[in-house]
């Protein structure tokens, strides 16, 4: 009995070491469908060197409603990460503005500041961390939580950011309340906003859909 013991301890490490040596890298086929574990992985015959490499982390358009631009190393973009539970990103936020309330639901976040002045922080139900941040700063912000970046400085501000997730997804506040098609009064109602504040913030986020008059 010992010996068939030994036998089957010795039989799993040695599958555990040949799985592991199979998987060390499954390079995304984005012609198929994403999954909770990610997606399918290319033939190996077909990895080259490229899918490793990513050249495209250079600043990102900052004109429009938000004032920034985030460039993203995503598994979308950025099919080596695939399995690898890593992505990468970089922020740049102009003069007076800002990432606002959002989550990553996926992924905590790890903010390096590289240029410039960010005040960030992220608030839990029973407390608010907050700190304005400088070039050489780096915060980190929990997988879920409500979290922002201002530029708080006189001038453009830059980070680049980390993920724990190949593809962190993301919700921004705004985008969810007012780029919807759920009737203005409806909004108010839940939000306690006055409805004309409401209609304002729908026309600007792309809301739509019928209003109750």
């Amino acid at each position: 009995m010992k010996k068939i013991t030994q036998s089957l301890f010795l039989f799993t490490i040695l599958s555990c070491t040949s799985n592991a040596a199979v998987n060390d890298f499954c390079v995304a086929d984005l012609k198929g469908p994403d999954s909770p574990s990610g997606y399918q992985c290319k033939p190996p015959n077909t990895v080259t060197v490229d899918d490793f490499v990513f050249s495209g982390l250079v600043a990102g358009n900052t004109t429009n409603t938000f004032n920034a631009a985030l460039t993203s190393a995503f598994v979308t973009d950025f099919p080596g990460l695939n399995g690898l539970g890593v992505s990468a990103a970089r922020l740049d936020i102009a003069k007076g503005g800002s990432i606002p309330m959002h989550t990553h639901p996926a992924a905590t976040e790890l903010l390096i500041v590289v240029e410039g002045q960010i005040t960030a922080g992220f608030m839990t139900p029973s407390a608010v961390y907050s700190k304005t941040l400088k070039a050489g700063d780096v915060m980190v912000f929990p997988q879920g939580q409500l979290h922002f970046q201002v530029n708080s400085g006189n001038g453009k501000a830059t980070a680049f950011l980390a993920f724990s997730s190949a593809n962190p997804g993301a919700q921004l506040l705004d985008l969810l309340l007012f780029g919807n098609s759920l009737p203005s009064e409806l909004i108010a109602q839940t939000t306690f906003l006055d409805v004309e504040q409401v209609k304002k913030l729908k026309a600007r986020f792309g809301g739509r859909g019928i209003d109750y008059s």
